[in-house]
């Protein structure tokens, strides 16, 4: 009653593989393929394309769902719930030197004579060795297929089944996209936020226009400007936190990278929160929010500004520019870094050591007595002119201070003007 193809490049025939290797494939299995020589590829699917994309796979899913159809749906149509599965993956190859990610899609039925639903997603393989990522796109193909047809259509539990006996350890889900009947209730920018707030990706983007890509596309050889907040209000001045920044970026970092990008920076984690995280309907708010400013969202797991600079340094090589206001330095010099076996001194150092600038734009006297109130810092001394207070009048209590200074002469961190 389920019935379908399957083609494969770049990590073996490993979906495939599972229902061959069980036993009763006659019953599932239509065709299988796999078109590793480009010219054939290019043959079966039409050149022009890369062959690990987004494109590249919407051309395989369509050749081979319009293929099986052909052949099958006279004789079986009326029984039979047709699937076609494809991938491409970038597996790691011998030298280690790739990018280790890939496209899944798949295009099924969920009752006979219906209309078809897609789902396509793309993924990072985390896993150290080639055999090991094999597996574990095999294994999250299988799930895939089966949760299309099997799991409660809340996306919740679709996403769910998709990594049973996986993880973010060794899979990665950083983009999804559907459409058909099977998915007509799920709201875009929610579950692209689950895929963050679940454990499914470390970080996901929301590009200004809302069309949605994977942040290896985002950010590939930009040089970046981040402004990381929780943003429970949002107001022009967070604009031109990344707005001015941009502006200043020098010329030969623009010149040597594919241009600057601005993007917000949200975390999913909350520790008011009673689990601890955002719910994703709140984040989609904040971002459809932000997005009205003109800028992107970046959205992570995690809140440490060594983290979200870790990350964003997988795909640039060029600087990564975190434009924030006063309070936020506060907290990073604040912050106990307890998860750290070197706590503040290995903060500062995972941080700085992803060729990062601080860029921090100044308060006011009474906005920053607020806040250091509000958090119970103790010991901060400044200086205030105008009654702006700016990085440059900082100082942290005890010998903190001293360090300080160090990453203010030594131009990790810039006072920005008004």
């Amino acid at each position: 009653m389920i019935f379908g193809s399957f083609a494969e490049i770049g990590a073996g025939q490993e979906v495939a593989r599972w229902f061959l290797r069980v036993g009763g494939a006659s019953g599932t299995v239509a065709k299988t393929i796999s078109a590793y020589d480009k010219e054939v590829s290019d043959q079966l699917y039409g050149s022009g394309t890369r062959y690990v994309s987004r494109q590249r796979l919407q051309a395989m899913l369509e050749s081979e769902w319009n293929q099986l159809l052909a052949q099958l749906e006279a004789t079986r149509g009326a029984n039979t719930r047709f699937f076609a599965f494809v991938d491409t993956i970038s597996a790691k190859n011998y030298s280690g030197t790739n990018d280790c990610h890939g496209w899944m899609g798949l295009r099924f039925l969920r009752q006979p004579g219906d209309e078809p639903s897609d789902i396509i997603l793309h993924i990072n393989l985390m896993d150290p060795t080639n055999v090991q990522q094999q597996e574990a796109v095999g294994i999250l193909g299988v799930n895939m297929i089966y949760a299309a047809y099997h799991a409660p259509p809340s996306p919740e539990e679709v996403l769910a089944g998709f990594v049973e006996d996986l993880g973010l350890e060794r899979v990665e889900i950083d983009f999804l996209e559907w459409s058909g009947p099977a998915f007509a209730h799920w709201d875009k920018d929610e579950v692209h936020a689950l895929l963050v707030v679940g454990g499914y990706a470390e970080a996901v983007v929301f590009p200004a226009d809302n069309q949605h890509t994977p942040p290896n596309e985002v950010l590939y050889k930009r040089a970046l400007v981040l402004a990381p907040g929780r943003f429970d209000s949002v107001t022009s001045l967070h604009a031109a936190l990344i707005q001015n920044t941009l502006a200043q970026l020098p010329c030969e970092e623009l010149q040597e990278s594919k241009g600057g990008l601005g993007l917000f920076c949200l975390s999913a984690s909350d520790s008011t929160a009673p689990d601890g995280k955002v719910s994703a309907q709140e984040i989609s708010q904040r971002v459809a929010m932000l997005q009205k400013l003109g800028y992107g969202v970046m959205l992570f797991q995690a809140q440490e500004l060594y983290k979200m600079s870790a990350f964003a340094s997988r795909y640039t090589k060029s600087r990564i520019h975190f434009a924030i206001g006063l309070s936020v330095l506060l907290r990073i010099l604040q912050d106990s870094y307890q998860e750290l076996a070197g706590e503040l001194l290995e903060g500062l150092a995972l941080l700085f050591r992803q060729n990062v600038r601080l860029i921090v734009y100044p308060m006011t006297i009474e906005e920053l007595r607020g806040r250091v109130f509000a958090e119970q810092f103790t010991g901060w001394r400044w200086e205030e002119t105008d009654g702006m207070v700016s990085a440059d009048d900082l100082h942290p209590a005890g010998a903190l201070d001293s360090l300080y200074q160090y990453l203010l002469q030594s131009e990790f961190i810039l006072a920005a003007k008004a």
